[in-house]
């Protein structure tokens, strides 16, 4: 069956925690395939928060903050981490002059 027309979806945006319209929000998937729908629940950003993201590609990302723990231990320990990790794999970062 059809949700009803007259029955406005809300949902709270994940960057800000504002309660939008779903028109008025943009679907993010943490894994970055959000065309594969199947057995997906969809977090959602507010449109100015949307705006804001870098929408570069972010291949590895995700798994790279799961790795090193991103949530699960205190953020010097985890920033100490991820920079190890990131110079391991990359190599180091040097700034643009």
């Amino acid at each position: 069956m059809w949700p009803s027309r007259t029955r406005t979806e809300t949902v709270t945006c994940l960057a800000c925690g504002d309660q939008v319209t779903r028109s008025m929000a943009r679907e993010y998937d943490k894994h970055g395939d959000r065309w594969d729908r199947e057995d997906k629940e969809f977090e959602h950003l507010c449109k100015s928060c949307h705006d804001d993201l870098c929408h570069y590609p972010r291949d590895e990302l995700e798994a790279l903050l799961v790795e090193n723990g991103a949530g699960e231990t205190d953020r010097d320990a985890f920033l100490a981490d991820y920079l190890e990790t990131v110079e391991e794999r990359y190599g180091t970062l040097e700034e643009e002059s």
